[in-house]
């Protein structure tokens, strides 16, 4: 059996979500850089996590080069902020061309700008909304 490919892979943002899967990504043996303006939320990463974090504004190129982005296989852009989100992961994308960018969107509304631009998403509201009817239809079943 061959062992799986390691990846380079740039988180930005390392509240719950993102310090989580950095953590994840991590453990798995992946080479992780976690980039943050806000230097506290790192306290978010597992004890585990043996990336790097940069402290800095990820609009701002500068910290993105710091961070060899052009050698990332895998960048996610997962702040609070579905602007912020859309930029830097077309910035990833386009000036330096990462093969996988994958973008958190807050607002639903907003999906068809990312996917114009054919930046994948994941919207916690819509993954919450599919898990609550699954289990609105599960029981319903068991009411029958």
């Amino acid at each position: 059996m061959s062992k799986r490919k390691s990846w380079y892979a740039i988180l930005i943002g390392s509240g719950r979500f993102g310090a989580r899967l950095a953590g994840k990504l991590s453990n798995e043996d992946h080479s992780v850089v976690v980039i943050d303006k806000n230097e506290s939320k790192f306290e978010n990463l597992p004890l585990e996590y043996t990336g790097f974090t940069i402290q800095g504004d990820a609009t701002d190129i500068e910290v993105l080069k710091a961070a060899k982005v052009q050698k990332a296989d895998l960048f996610l852009a997962l702040t609070d902020d579905d602007n912020t989100n859309f930029f830097v992961s077309q910035v990833a994308k386009v000036i330096f061309h990462v093969p996988h960018v994958i973008s958190r969107v807050y607002d639903p509304a907003n999906l068809p700008l990312f996917h114009e631009y054919k930046i994948e998403t994941i919207t916690p509201v819509l993954l919450a909304l599919s898990t609550a009817n699954r289990m609105l239809e599960k029981i319903a079943e068991e009411e029958k």
